[in-house]
């Protein structure tokens, strides 16, 4: 459905992304992985077409999404980012209607539309409340409900889960399937893609460092290099497997050894 092939990004005289080829199947969770600065959010806005690409291109079914309208790729593609905005006066169930203009519907039937999306991110009680008033977490389940509501065949979030706390990181993942058939998400939590996610590309400066199924790819052999930390990973209870994370010894002692001359 979404296919970036050999896609590039430069940013003036920065390559930011570099030969990203990438398919996102449709009816899977896509997770993108990989450290600060290595192009996870640029890589989601160039298949969005928000970013311009430098080189390659990325495709909608087939076609380059340079010749799409922008009201088409609207229609069948939604996104979620970091920064959640929006007028603060704006009423909660207005801000989520405002989907609705992407897909040319309004009426009672989308009213309800729109009602199950909060009763969806549990803020159906907030339908009537100011933007203003919400938390940082709540507006950010605001967007979420939006992005439910435009009924998009694929949605793109960008690290969803910076502003919710533990339980409704867990709600979030739960739902995830539920939001849209098809998903790519963003995610620093290399547990939570592990969970939820039946694809997962790592990227490292830029470039493709491995692909494949999270249980393939969330691995020692991939994470230390990328991420420059030693990493166990542990099968636990019902084949659940977790990662921990540690600094190399010789970083620690090197933080040690600077720190005793400092006093």
């Amino acid at each position: 459905m979404i296919t970036a092939d050999g896609v590039a990004v430069r940013f003036g005289r920065r390559e930011v992304l570099s030969g990203i080829d990438l398919a996102v199947c449709p009816g899977t969770v896509t997770g993108i992985v990989g450290p600060n600065g290595s192009g996870k959010s640029t890589l989601l806005r160039a298949m969005l077409g928000a970013v311009p690409v430098s080189a390659g291109r990325v495709l909608l079914d087939g076609r380059d999404l340079r010749r799409v309208p922008r009201r088409s790729i609207a229609q069948r593609v939604a996104f979620v980012g970091q920064n959640v905005g929006g007028d603060p006066a704006l009423r909660v169930a207005d801000e989520v209607a405002l989907a609705g203009i992407a897909r040319g519907r309004g009426g009672a039937s989308f009213d309800l539309d729109v009602a199950r999306a909060l009763d969806a991110v549990g803020l159906g009680d907030r339908a009537h409340s100011a933007l203003g008033t919400l938390s940082g977490g709540e507006r950010q389940r605001v967007s979420i409900a939006r992005a439910i509501a435009q009924n998009a065949e694929v949605v793109l979030l960008d690290e969803p889960t910076n502003h919710l706390d533990v339980r409704h990181r867990l709600e979030l993942a739960a739902m995830l399937r539920g939001i849209a058939p098809t998903v790519v998400i963003v995610l620093h939590d290399l547990d939570l893609a592990a969970h939820v996610c039946d694809h997962v590309v790592v990227l490292n400066e830029g470039r493709v460092a491995a692909a494949g199924s999270a249980d393939k790819v969330l691995v020692p052999a991939v994470l230390d290099e990328v991420y420059g930390v030693e990493v166990v990973a542990t099968q636990g209870g019902g084949g659940v497997r977790s990662l921990t994370f540690r600094l190399p010894a010789d970083v620690v002692d090197g933080y040690m050894k600077r720190r005793n001359l400092d006093e």
